[in-house]
Parts: structure tokens; C-alpha cells; sequence
């Protein structure tokens, strides 16, 4: 690895152009030679398990000198049924329509000439991600069937794993015949080298952070080409009056306590006050029974003594751990202006009978998703049917939601003419 800056911003320009010159290769590969590679990769994946699974426990046994909280280290860690989800995750990548070549709009202008509007690569994706070594084989896979080349940098506390799942890719990509420079690991734990390569639009078209929000925020304020993101998942469960409160208690532990230190966890539980004394006591012993710490608003803690004073912090927090700030609300208006002042626009949800509710809650909440009578846990992108996601974006430009093969494409207009001049 490089040691002086200079041979670290060589190092960067060498792995951004040979991406560039992947990526107009790719641009051209057919979508069976593709699928080709994404079934190869299952098998490989599954095929070298122990490979990657020894270099996991590696880089589990050194977590705890990087500091990682529990949380960080359930994102880090890779077991044989993850490894196998990783692995299915790329054949429903495979089993997805081609999005390349795809015509999205056509029309016949009055002089002749046909115009189609036809799906292409964006080009060359730079993606900076934090623990979760699983997503370095989901976003390759994306980007790969999208036609797009991917710079992979990961944590420093996933290197091992990282680079053991980047050698199987790669492995694959050369037997499939196709660029093996379409996944590159930036395999410098060097912070400078993030820098380096956000300054480099001449050859990288997007840039993709996935991790806190400090990581994000430098990814948006140095990047010199587009970047897709969201900053933190401040997720909202609110149980309406009309709601069945046996849903509501599954909806919020599930939505809780499944994986607390995911962006789709919920964070902040809103409850209408025709319920609050019967559904905040019940719900409260089945969190505790769990772990979860509760901060509520002063009707929350006489109902549920145990709980501690919720803070204005606490509202609009991320906890990303057994923690739930918690407020009793007088009605629907009420939950919904909470919500647009303290969420993050990620994800959030209603728990209701009162479909004339749920209408009014979908349309007046502005998140990247909303649900009703269900989780927050599913705003992803398997669960929603993309084969995988290379990430949530609460942003309204190009894209938003869970981030899949669609939204790592652009589009060009190609026209058929006869002759056509421009009078």
C-alpha cells in the first residue's frame, strides 16, 4: 500500500481510470454474460465460506481495539446464513430485468424522426461504507448488472473480510470474462484516500456513502460529483387510536428490537392519547423484557415509571441501539407535525383500522417510505423486491428509497432519422 501522499493520490488515479476503463466495457455487455458472472459469483461465494468466514473472525477478535459498540459489531459480523443470504441476494440480481437498453419512452415527432428515451450505465460508482461486509458483495453485484464499474472502500474494522469477499469477485469476474477491474477494492486504510478519489469527477460519476452521519456529511460536502445518500434514520412507529394493539405491539418490537442498530429501526414510538393507557404499559413491558431503555414525554413516564424524562436530543436521535424515545400525542394532526419536525424522512409508520388515517398519514408524512400495518423494517431493498440495495436515499433528486438497479442507471436519447435536416 502506498505510504507517501504522492504515491497515495497515484495510487487513487490508478484505481479510478482503470474503473473508467472498465465501466465503457461494461457498458456493452449483454445481460446474459452478466447473469453469467452474478450465478458464478452464489456459487463461489458459498463454494469458499470458510475463507471468508475466517477472515470475519479476524476481524471480529480486533474490534474491540477500533472501539466498535455492539451494535457496530452485529453489523460486522458475517455468519455461514448471512453469507447465504449474500449469496441468493445475487441470483435475484441476476433474475432481475436487464434495466440497460431497456426503452423507457419512445414517440414519432411529426417529421419522422423516432425518439427513444433508453436506459444506460451511469459509469463508474465510488462507494464508502462502514462495517457490514455483506453489502460489499450486494453493491457489486448492482453496479456489475447495471453496467456500472464500483470502487469498494470499506472500514477500516471489515478489511480482512472485505478483501477475502473482493477476491472471490474478482476470481469470478476474470472466469466470466469480464473486466476484473469492474470491482476494485480501495485497500488502503489510509482516510486520505476517500479524499483523494471524492476530487476525481473526471472518472468517477457517483458517490455512494453508507455509514454515520459524519462519514456521510464529509462524503456530501467534499465530493465533486453527485452523491447519493441519507444522513440518519430517525424512524417513527405511531399507533393511531383506532389501531389493533396486539399488531401494534409485534409491529414495534419487531420494528425495535429485530436489528436495532440498522438506518430502518425504528427510533421514536408516537401514540394517540385514546390508547396511551392501555397500549403504553403493555408495550413498555414487552420492550423491557428486551432491553430497551424507554425516554418519553411526561404522560409516558406516568404511565411508564421506569421510563426517564425524554430531551428534545432524544426526539430527534438515531440511537441505533435498545433505546426509544417515546410521545403521547393528541391526534393524527399531531403526530404528523412530530414527526416532520424531528424525522430524518427515512421511514415511518402507522398502525390503524382507519383507512380514512392511514390515506391522510401516507400523504401528509414526507419519507422516503411509509407504511401502514407493518414494520419500518422493510424499507429495503430486498424486501421490496429489488434483488438488493446499494442503499437508502432520503434525498428527492434521482433517487429515493431503497436504492437498487434502477436507480444506479441514467438514460440518453436515441433518435432514428431518414434524412432529417433542421430547417
Amino acid at each position: 500500500m502506498p505510504t507517501a501522499s504522492a504515491d497515495l493520490v497515484a495510487y487513487c488515479t490508478d484505481l479510478a481510470r482503470r474503473a473508467r476503463t472498465a465501466a465503457r466495457l461494461l457498458a456493452t455487455v449483454t445481460g446474459e454474460r452478466k447473469n453469467g458472472w452474478l450465478t458464478a459469483a452464489a456459487r463461489a461465494l458459498e463454494a469458499r465460506a470458510d475463507e471468508v468466514l475466517q477472515a470475519n473472525a479476524r476481524d471480529l477478535t480486533d474490534a474491540a481495539e477500533h472501539g466498535l459498540a455492539d451494535a457496530q459489531i452485529d453489523r460486522l459480523r458475517l455468519t455461514p446464513t448471512r453469507l447465504r443470504t449474500a449469496a441468493a441476494g445475487l441470483r435475484e440480481i441476476a433474475a432481475l430485468p436487464d434495466p440497460i437498453g431497456r426503452v423507457l419512452d419512445s414517440s414519432v415527432r411529426p417529421n419522422g424522426l423516432h425518439v427513444h428515451m433508453v436506459g444506460v450505465p451511469l459509469g463508474v460508482v465510488f462507494f464508502i461504507y462502514e462495517s457490514r461486509p455483506n453489502v460489499t458483495v450486494d453493491a457489486a453485484g448492482l453496479c456489475v448488472k447495471a453496467g456500472d464499474a464500483i470502487l469498494l472502500r470499506g472500514g477500516k474494522e471489515a478489511l480482512g473480510s472485505n478483501t477475502a469477499l473482493h477476491r472471490i469477485l474478482q476470481d469470478t469476474l476474470q472466469d466470466s470474462g469480464l473486466p476484473p477491474d469492474a470491482v476494485q477494492l480501495v485497500a488502503t486504510i489510509d482516510r486520505a484516500a476517500v479524499g483523494h478519489l471524492l476530487r476525481m469527477n473526471q472518472y468517477i460519476d457517483l458517490a455512494i456513502p453508507r455509514g454515520g452521519e459524519s462519514l456521510i456529511r464529509r462524503v456530501a460536502e467534499e465530493a465533486r460529483m453527485p452523491v447519493l445518500k441519507h444522513y440518519t434514520g430517525n424512524c417513527h412507529v405511531y399507533v393511531d387510536r383506532s389501531a389493533d394493539l396486539d399488531m401494534a405491539e409485534r409491529i414495534l418490537v419487531n420494528a425495535k428490537c429485530q436489528r436495532p442498530g440498522v438506518c430502518n429501526a425504528a427510533e421514536s414510538l408516537l401514540v394517540h392519547r385514546a390508547v396511551a393507557d392501555t397500549f403504553l404499559p403493555r408495550a413498555a413491558t414487552a420492550l423491557r423484557a428486551r432491553g430497551v431503555e424507554l425516554r418519553g414525554c411526561p404522560e409516558t413516564c406516568r404511565l411508564v415509571p421506569e421510563a426517564r424524562p425524554a430531551t428534545e436530543e432524544d426526539y430527534a436521535a438515531e440511537f441505533l441501539d435498545l433505546i426509544l424515545s417515546v410521545k403521547v400525542v393528541a391526534d393524527l394532526d399531531e403526530a404528523i407535525e412530530h414527526i416532520g419536525r424531528y424525522g430524518s424522512g427515512h421511514t415511518e409508520a402507522i398502525v390503524t383500522t382507519d383507512w380514512n388515517a392511514a390515506r391522510r398519514f401516507t400523504a401528509a408524512v414526507d419519507s422516503s417510505a411509509v407504511l401502514v400495518n407493518a414494520s419500518t423494517r422493510f424499507n429495503d431493498g430486498h424486501e421490496f423486491g429489488l434483488g438488493a440495495e446499494i442503499g437508502i436515499s432520503t434525498d428527492k433528486f434521482h433517487a429515493r428509497g431503497p436504492c437498487g438497479l434502477q436507480e444506479l442507471t441514467s438514460y440518453k436519447y436515441i433518435v432514428y432519422g431518414d434524412g432529417q435536416v433542421r430547417g
